[in-house]
């Protein structure tokens, strides 16, 4: 059984000592429970196992456990409009980094899409067929190495700029480092822009890959510490929204341009990004600090100003959850959570997070959703011309969006562990019915409908599950200390299985290379496979958990079933750590079944 204790200095005031202990008896009581460094004999055995110390602010220590539980407490109660009404300031914070988001997913779908574009293929291209008569066209394919060249040099480029975030960000903070990335990928979209041969193209788009590597990550972490835990799921679902809505833009503007035969037909497209990039970063300039990175730097007072920033200051004590916030830090302190450097995220109780946060994002790659990422391109080789193509992907991600506003509903109400699995089940459902019908309707023309109907299904349910709680998740596993690190090996992790996806796609979907069009599906039938026995096995529930106890249950390897059901005999019980009077009124009451 185990308990949390405390006791104060003889002699000095200045803080408390709180013991977690571990109690091996049939019948332990709150009298028995003493601080001692050696077993006790009989039948009752006591000894501390972490001992955090709480320093003195304004609130004395013998109030903390009564302020932690309540700012809890009142965290659960408040609902979704009352917290928007108490954090309107932090949602609107949050949403304008957000946008960052949308201008890489612009960015990002450009080349994706201009894989399938004529005018882009004709001046990049490689001619596929010998026509010797002038009346007929001439068609133009980018090769599947140069493919991977465009994709992967950005890829690559950004798995560098995430090492470097969780290093330079621990340090400068969340808005300093944003405006140095702006700053950076505005000068490097000229490279892009008059890039006139691909390897200077490739060249463009593996500069642009440091600042995004920092961006895809950097939004979420924040938005994951300035909202309380009622907001927190359904503020970030929408990073993969606004992925959506960039590649939904990106593929608009395509449209636009797609019958006009001149050279700004793909150069344009790189110029809208300077318009949407100069106010995002006058805005970021006076985005408030992370209150929670102001802790892990020991600036109360910094944190308290900023809380008041992100808050409308009315209905919510800031002592309170200034409170909780010190006592979490030194909580993780204390357990060594370290945080300055990336080997501390495979150590201890971490190393379970670190496996889930990265898990949890490879799935993103490995579950098919990367033929939704090439639809133009893997529509233009199934059959459909290329105006046809870029309507049904424009479709396709319009069906994305309204996945992601019903994902809100679900969020509210559905724990993360299910949905996550219901959209791995449906994944695979969708890949067996296009991989079968590609062999089964290969001679008739039904095919390419039905692998299109497919990919627009697939979209939808997948944004309605894993797209949007994949953030969810990857920004509240980790532990506080280790957030930005912990994400950043996760969009690692991410960005490695992406790199193969590169690789092997083009392969696969090229009439020049493997050529397999549909039955590509069976191949990701396979790892779809694996990815929902995984997520069955090590995903924990991690719905409505404080990153308190989120810290308590890694950190004492609660079972992955039973999160939820641990999470309920947390509440009420003295894990918040007690005086020798809280401890009686309020004992620890061990994990029962677990223990």
């Amino acid at each position: 059984m185990l308990a949390f204790i405390g006791r104060g200095h003889k002699g000095d005031d200045s803080r408390d000592e709180i013991a977690l202990v571990e109690i091996h008896s049939e019948q332990a009581s709150a009298k028995d429970q003493e601080v001692v460094s050696r077993p006790m004999p009989q039948r009752s055995r006591v000894w501390a196992t972490t001992v955090v110390d709480v320093s003195r602010t304004s609130v004395s220590s013998s109030d903390i456990p009564d302020h932690v539980r309540r700012t809890l407490q009142k965290e659960r109660q408040v609902t979704f409009w009352g917290c928007c009404r108490q954090y309107p300031k932090a949602v609107a914070w949050s949403l304008l980094l957000f946008c960052t988001i949308i201008m890489e997913a612009f960015d990002k779908s450009l080349i994706q899409g201009f894989i399938a574009f004529p005018p882009f293929r004709r001046r990049y291209g490689t001619p596929i067929t010998n026509v010797d008569d002038p009346t007929i066209e001439q068609d133009y394919e980018i090769l599947p190495t140069w493919q991977m060249g465009l994709q992967n040099a950005a890829v690559a480029c950004e798995i560098v700029g995430l090492l470097a975030h969780g290093y330079i960000t621990y340090l400068i903070g969340y808005r300093k480092m944003l405006v140095i990335c702006m700053i950076w990928l505005m000068i490097a979209i000229f490279a892009s822009f008059f890039a006139n041969s691909i390897a200077m193209l490739a060249v463009g788009q593996a500069l642009c890959g440091f600042p995004w590597g920092v961006i895809q990550t950097l939004a979420a972490t924040y938005a994951a510490e300035v909202v309380p835990s009622t907001l927190r799921a359904i503020l970030l679902s929408n990073v993969n929204m606004c992925w959506l809505i960039g590649q939904f833009a990106g593929m608009g503007v395509l449209r636009i341009f797609v019958d006009d035969e001149t050279e700004w037909s793909y150069r344009l497209p790189f110029a809208i990004q300077w318009a949407i990039a100069v106010p995002l970063i006058i805005g970021v300039c006076f985005c408030p600090n992370s209150p929670w990175w102001l802790i892990r730097h020991e600036r109360p007072d910094e944190a308290r100003k900023a809380l008041k920033r992100l808050t409308n200051g009315h209905n919510l004590n800031i002592e309170d959850t200034i409170v909780v916030m010190e006592h979490t830090n030194q909580l993780e302190n204390k357990y060594n959570y370290g945080g300055a450097s990336y080997r501390d995220c495979f150590k201890g109780a971490n190393r379970r997070r670190t496996e889930i946060a990265c898990a949890v994002w490879a799935c993103q790659a490995l579950c098919g959703s990367t033929l939704t990422s090439y639809g133009a391109y893997f529509l233009t080789q199934a059959g459909f011309d290329a105006a046809h193509s870029f309507t049904l992907s424009i479709g396709m991600y319009g069906m994305g969006i309204l996945g992601g506003m019903i994902s809100w509903i679900f969020l509210s109400f559905v724990g993360r562990r299910k949905l996550y699995l219901t959209g791995l089940s449906c994944a695979l459902g969708f890949l067996t019915v296009g991989g079968i019908s590609s062999i089964a309707l290969a001679s008739t023309g039904v095919t390419n409908w039905i692998l299109g109907g497919i990919i627009i299904a697939m979209t939808f349910t997948y944004n309605i599950t894993i797209g949007p709680v994949c953030y969810v998740l990857v920004a509240e596993i980790p532990s506080t200390r280790l957030r930005v690190k912990t994400v950043a090996l996760a969009r690692v992790t991410y960005n490695i299985f992406m790199m193969l996806n590169n690789v092997v796609v083009p392969q696969m979907l090229s009439p020049t290379a493997w050529n397999l069009k549909g039955r590509v599906c069976f191949v990701y039938i396979g790892t779809t496979i694996l990815c929902l026995i995984w997520a069955y096995l090590r995903l924990p529930e991690c719905k409505s958990l404080s990153y308190l106890e989120l810290d308590i249950l890694f950190e004492k390897r609660a079972p992955t079933k039973k999160f939820k059901e641990f999470q309920d005999r947390l509440q009420g019980t003295a894990y918040m750590s007690a005086s020798r009077i809280e401890r009686s009124k309020n004992p620890w009451h061990g994990w029962m079944a677990y223990s």
